[in-house]
C-alpha cells in the first residue's frame, strides 16, 4: 500500500498541472491534452523509482543525462572506444565477471514475483516491501568520476547514487535494481558513494596532504589533475576544517570532512528515501546509550536492521563512511524536511 507520505510526494506536481490547466481552460477555452511531439521537461532535482519520477529538492543527473554516469551499459566508459566493448574487457581487467554491474532483487521475491517482475517491470508497492536500507559508503577515490571509473570498468561493482563534492547526485541505476556495493545487502539496500579520499590509520602513507591544504580559508580541497565537478570552478572546502579522529572496528582513524554541499544533499535525498520507502527508518544503529554503533552489526542484528547505516555495519573489512561523517547532522536534517 502506498503510504500518505508517498502519494503526496507523487501527487504534488500534478496538483500545480491541474492547476495551471484550469487557468489555461478558463482563459482559453482550448484543451489540455498534450501534443504528439511534446517535449516534458524535468526539473533536474528527480531520482528514478520503479520508473517514477521523484523529487528531492536538490540536483541530481541520471545516468540518461548528459554528463551522467550509466551503469547499464556493458563496455567501460572511460576506455578507448575500439577496447571498451565486454571481450576486450575480459582481457583487460580481471575482475571483470560478467557484462552486468547489477542484477534482480530476487532473493526477497517469491518465486510468481520473480515472474511477474522479469516479464513487466517492478511496481512501487513491491519494491517498498524489498528495500529497507540505505548504506552510506566514501568512495575513497576523491571524486564521483574516478569512482564511477574504479567501480564500473575495473572492478565490475556498481552502487545507485554518487554525491560529488560539490554536492551534485549522480544516479546510475533505478532503484528497482539490485547495485552491487554492500555484499549481503545488495538484495534490500540502496547504496551511495560519497565522494572523500577516506580514512586512515596513523603511520599509514599521509595520502591525505595532496587533497587538503591549509592556507587563508582553513582548509581547502585540492584536485589532483582535471577538475570534474559539474560546478564549474568549484572550490571545496570540508566542514570542518580540523581533521578528525575517530574509532571505527577497534581502529584509530584520521579523516577530513565531508563537504557543506554533500551534507546539505544527502540529507535531501536521505528524506526523499525514508519517505518513499518507509521501511528504511531515519535513524543509524545505536548503543543501549544511543550513540552511534562504531563495528560491524552482529548478524542477527543486521538482518532485522531497517534503516540508514554505514558500510562498516555491515563488513568487518570497512571503516567508511569514516569517523569524520556527521551522522546526526545528516539525520536530523533529514527528518526536519521529512516534517
Amino acid at each position: 500500500m502506498i503510504t500518505t507520505q508517498v502519494r503526496h510526494l507523487f501527487l504534488l506536481p500534478l496538483v500545480g498541472l491541474c492547476a495551471a490547466a484550469l487557468t489555461g481552460m478558463v482563459l482559453s477555452s482550448c484543451t489540455t491534452r498534450p501534443h504528439p511531439g511534446q517535449m516534458v521537461k524535468r526539473q533536474g532535482d528527480e531520482i528514478v523509482v520503479a520508473g517514477q519520477f521523484v523529487h528531492t529538492g536538490t540536483r541530481v543527473v541520471l545516468w540518461m543525462d548528459p554528463k551522467g554516469y550509466d551503469a547499464y551499459r556493458v563496455e567501460r566508459r572511460f576506455s578507448p572506444r575500439n577496447q571498451s566493448d565486454w571481450e576486450s574487457s575480459q582481457q583487460d581487467e580481471r575482475n571483470l565477471h560478467s557484462p552486468n554491474r547489477y542484477d534482480m532483487r530476487s532473493g526477497a521475491l517469491t518465486d510468481e514475483e520473480v515472474e511477474r517482475i522479469r516479464g513487466g517491470g517492478w511496481d512501487l508497492p513491491t519494491l517498498q516491501k524489498v528495500v529497507d536500507q540505505f548504506v552510506i559508503h566514501y568512495d575513497a577515490c576523491g571524486t564521483s568520476r574516478t569512482c564511477f571509473k574504479v567501480l564500473h570498468d575495473s572492478r565490475g561493482l556498481s552502487v545507485h547514487f554518487m554525491l560529488d563534492l560539490d554536492g551534485t547526485i549522480y544516479q546510475t541505476l533505478d532503484l528497482k535494481e539490485r547495485a552491487w556495493h554492500a555484499t549481503t545487502s545488495n538484495t534490500r539496500s540502496i547504496g551511495i558513494e560519497i565522494a572523500n579520499r577516506g580514512a586512515e590509520e596513523p603511520g599509514d602513507p599521509d595520502f591525505l596532504k595532496d587533497w587538503y591544504h591549509q592556507d587563508s580559508n582553513g582548509t581547502t580541497l585540492v584536485i589532483p589533475g582535471t577538475n570534474t565537478q559539474y560546478t564549474v570552478d568549484f572550490v571545496g572546502h570540508p566542514a570542518r576544517p580540523e581533521i578528525v579522529v575517530g574509532n571505527l572496528q577497534g581502529k584509530t582513524l584520521r579523516q577530513y570532512d565531508f563537504t557543506p554541499q554533500q551534507y546539505t544533499a544527502l540529507q535531501k535525498l536521505t528524506a526523499t528515501l525514508c519517505t518513499v520507502f518507509p521501511k528504511i527508518k531515519c535513524d543509524y544503529p545505536r548503543d543501549a546509550a544511543g550513540n552511534l554503533v562504531t563495528n560491524k552489526l552482529s548478524d542477527d542484528v543486521l538482518a532485522k536492521y531497517q534503516g540508514v547505516l554505514g558500510h562498516f555495519h555491515i563488513q568487518t573489512n570497512k571503516v567508511d563512511p569514516g569517523p569524520a561523517f556527521q551522522w546526526d547532522t545528516v539525520i536530523n536534517g533529514a527528518r526536519k524536511l521529512m516534517k
